[in-house]
């Protein structure tokens, strides 16, 4: 089976044309090697990619005849990604949220004019200890 369908119907990405894509952009290996879509996995076959900042290692188990079920996913691969990937990604998303909470969109004027205010506050603080 080609690697763009092997991974679409295991439920990696939502269409072929995405995993097409990522192909395309060197983020999908099969056994170390670079892969284009149409590159046949077998099973026993090792296929890492990136995708959303984390770098999932997966192993073919079985092929499929088609597009599976949520709960028929782990018949035909092993998720061999390393936890630390996802507590990145948690760790990421938690970063961003601290400076702005999401939906909040650009600074006001007043958070210009606080930010404003805070950076000459520094700047006074600043002159002030090597005076």
């Amino acid at each position: 089976m080609r690697v763009d369908k092997y991974l679409w119907c295991v439920r990696y990405y939502k269409t072929r044309n995405m995993v097409t894509e990522a192909c395309k952009k060197n983020q999908v290996t099969v056994n170390g090697n670079v892969a284009k879509p149409s590159k046949e996995v077998f099973p026993g076959d090792k296929v890492t990619f990136r995708k959303d900042q984390i770098t999932y290692i997966i192993s073919v188990l079985d092929i499929p005849q088609s597009r599976v079920g949520a709960k028929l996913v782990d018949v035909y691969r092993r998720d061999e990604t390393p936890e630390e990937a996802f507590a990145h990604l948690e760790l990421l998303k938690l970063s961003k949220a601290h400076y702005r909470k999401f939906g909040e969109g650009r600074p006001t004027k007043k958070d210009r004019r606080d930010l404003d205010d805070y950076e000459l506050d520094i700047e006074n603080d600043f002159a002030d200890e090597t005076e």
